[in-house]
């Protein structure tokens, strides 16, 4: 049996304006596309117990996340009419202000690109071991998974 090589899911540091364009202008040439779909998560500066949130520091059990990460892509794929799907999720510092996930889904039609991302990013939140250390001028405090990011 052939074993599937993993797709890394994970970017060091933030997720540029220039990859997101990129991303997004290899997909011209798929003419059997007719809809995509971004979720782009950017860090906001919340104020946690009158403190300003200045960055999060994520860290990630990646051999795991990936592994999950493979197994919710096939029941996606499984679920929705897509042509593609990509995700992408930063590690390390990212500053407020910063993306630090980028989920694209393309498609024949609009409701299956739009309801697959939506999907695809519940389900990041909800079961890859990803966490973030909202880091404040003096000190952090560690993400809860289950806030509304």
């Amino acid at each position: 049996m052939i074993e599937k090589k993993l797709k890394n899911i994970f970017l060091d540091g933030p997720i540029s304006s220039s990859f997101i364009g990129d991303s997004i202008a290899k997909h011209s040439t798929k003419k059997s596309i007719g809809a995509h779909s971004l979720f782009l998560g950017q860090v906001r500066n919340d104020i946690i117990q009158e403190k300003e949130v200045l960055a999060i520091e994520y860290t990630a059990y990646q051999e795991m996340a990936n592994e999950k990460m493979q197994i919710i892509r096939e029941e996606i794929f499984s679920k929705y009419e897509l042509t593609c799907m990509h995700v992408y999720h930063s590690l390390g510092r990212i500053e407020s202000g910063e993306i630090s996930l980028f989920v694209f889904t393309s498609s024949p039609h609009r409701k299956a690109a739009i309801d697959a991302c939506e999907e695809m990013v519940e389900l990041i939140k909800k079961e890859l071991p990803i966490w973030g250390k909202e880091i404040f001028e003096n000190g952090y405090v560690w993400k809860s998974s289950n806030e509304n990011v």
